[in-house]
Protein backbone atom coordinates (compact mmCIF):
# COMPACT_ATOMS: atom_id res chain seq x y z
CA UNK A 1 0.00 0.00 0.00
CA UNK A 2 1.34 3.41 -0.95
CA UNK A 3 1.99 6.03 1.68
CA UNK A 4 -0.45 8.92 2.09
CA UNK A 5 0.97 12.36 2.87
CA UNK A 6 -0.89 15.37 4.24
CA UNK A 7 0.14 18.90 3.33
CA UNK A 8 -1.36 21.35 5.80
CA UNK A 9 -1.02 25.04 5.00
CA UNK A 10 -3.57 27.84 4.78
CA UNK A 11 -1.91 29.17 1.61
CA UNK A 12 -2.83 27.50 -1.69
CA UNK A 13 0.44 28.82 -3.15
CA UNK A 14 2.43 27.21 -0.32
CA UNK A 15 0.54 23.90 -0.67
CA UNK A 16 1.26 23.85 -4.41
CA UNK A 17 4.92 24.77 -3.90
CA UNK A 18 5.23 21.96 -1.35
CA UNK A 19 3.76 19.46 -3.83
CA UNK A 20 6.20 20.59 -6.52
CA UNK A 21 9.15 20.35 -4.09
CA UNK A 22 8.51 16.72 -3.19
CA UNK A 23 11.11 14.37 -4.70
CA UNK A 24 10.00 12.52 -7.83
CA UNK A 25 10.81 9.26 -6.04
CA UNK A 26 8.25 10.02 -3.30
CA UNK A 27 5.46 7.60 -4.17
CA UNK A 28 2.53 8.85 -2.14
CA UNK A 29 -1.04 9.98 -2.42
CA UNK A 30 -1.22 13.65 -1.42
CA UNK A 31 -4.13 15.07 0.57
CA UNK A 32 -4.36 18.66 1.79
CA UNK A 33 -5.79 20.68 4.65
CA UNK A 34 -6.10 24.45 4.96
CA UNK A 35 -5.91 24.69 8.76
CA UNK A 36 -5.16 22.65 11.84
CA UNK A 37 -8.75 21.59 12.46
CA UNK A 38 -8.98 20.12 8.94
CA UNK A 39 -5.62 18.41 9.45
CA UNK A 40 -6.78 16.73 12.65
CA UNK A 41 -10.01 15.59 10.97
CA UNK A 42 -7.95 13.96 8.21
CA UNK A 43 -5.55 12.39 10.72
CA UNK A 44 -8.40 10.95 12.76
CA UNK A 45 -10.18 9.47 9.74
CA UNK A 46 -7.43 8.34 7.39
CA UNK A 47 -4.09 6.60 7.73
CA UNK A 48 -1.44 9.24 7.07
CA UNK A 49 2.26 8.43 6.97
CA UNK A 50 3.73 11.92 6.96
CA UNK A 51 2.44 15.46 7.53
CA UNK A 52 4.07 18.57 6.09
CA UNK A 53 2.80 21.13 8.58
CA UNK A 54 2.76 24.92 8.52
CA UNK A 55 2.74 26.69 11.89
CA UNK A 56 0.82 29.92 11.27
CA UNK A 57 -2.76 29.06 10.29
CA UNK A 58 -6.29 30.09 11.26
CA UNK A 59 -8.57 28.06 13.55
CA UNK A 60 -5.77 25.86 14.90
CA UNK A 61 -2.07 26.50 14.35
CA UNK A 62 0.64 23.93 13.75
CA UNK A 63 1.68 23.85 17.40
CA UNK A 64 -1.90 22.95 18.32
CA UNK A 65 -1.84 20.15 15.74
CA UNK A 66 1.43 18.81 17.15
CA UNK A 67 0.02 18.95 20.68
CA UNK A 68 -3.06 16.98 19.58
CA UNK A 69 -0.94 14.42 17.71
CA UNK A 70 1.13 13.91 20.84
CA UNK A 71 -1.86 13.82 23.21
CA UNK A 72 -3.74 11.33 21.02
CA UNK A 73 -0.58 9.26 20.40
CA UNK A 74 -1.05 9.37 16.63
CA UNK A 75 1.56 7.37 14.73
CA UNK A 76 2.62 9.85 12.06
CA UNK A 77 5.82 11.57 10.95
CA UNK A 78 5.59 15.37 11.03
CA UNK A 79 7.89 17.72 9.14
CA UNK A 80 7.25 21.35 10.00
CA UNK A 81 7.52 23.73 7.04
CA UNK A 82 7.32 27.33 8.22
CA UNK A 83 8.62 30.85 7.78
CA UNK A 84 8.71 31.18 11.60
CA UNK A 85 12.38 30.41 12.07
CA UNK A 86 12.80 31.58 15.66
CA UNK A 87 15.05 29.15 17.54
CA UNK A 88 12.52 28.97 20.41
CA UNK A 89 9.78 27.88 18.01
CA UNK A 90 12.03 25.32 16.34
CA UNK A 91 12.87 23.84 19.76
CA UNK A 92 9.20 23.82 20.76
CA UNK A 93 8.04 21.89 17.69
CA UNK A 94 10.91 19.42 17.96
CA UNK A 95 10.03 18.88 21.64
CA UNK A 96 6.46 18.15 20.52
CA UNK A 97 7.67 15.40 18.23
CA UNK A 98 8.36 16.96 14.84
CA UNK A 99 11.06 15.12 12.88
CA UNK A 100 12.46 18.22 11.25
CA UNK A 101 11.95 21.92 10.68
CA UNK A 102 12.28 23.25 7.13
CA UNK A 103 12.20 26.96 6.40
CA UNK A 104 9.85 28.39 3.78
CA UNK A 105 10.12 28.76 0.90
CA UNK A 106 10.84 25.05 0.65
CA UNK A 107 14.20 24.07 -0.78
CA UNK A 108 13.66 20.82 -2.70
CA UNK A 109 17.19 19.56 -1.99
CA UNK A 110 16.85 20.12 1.77
CA UNK A 111 13.41 18.52 1.76
CA UNK A 112 14.76 15.51 -0.11
CA UNK A 113 17.66 15.17 2.33
CA UNK A 114 15.31 15.20 5.33
CA UNK A 115 13.00 12.67 3.68
CA UNK A 116 15.95 10.38 2.87
CA UNK A 117 17.21 10.69 6.45
CA UNK A 118 13.92 9.32 7.79
CA UNK A 119 13.40 6.65 5.11
CA UNK A 120 10.49 8.39 3.42
CA UNK A 121 12.15 8.07 0.01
Amino acid sequence: MALTALICDDSLLARNQMKKSLPASFDAEIVTATNGMEALAVLRNQEIGVVFLDLTMPELDGVGVLEAIKAEKMDVFVIVVSADIQPEMQKRVMDLGALAFIQKPVNADKLGAVMRQYGLI
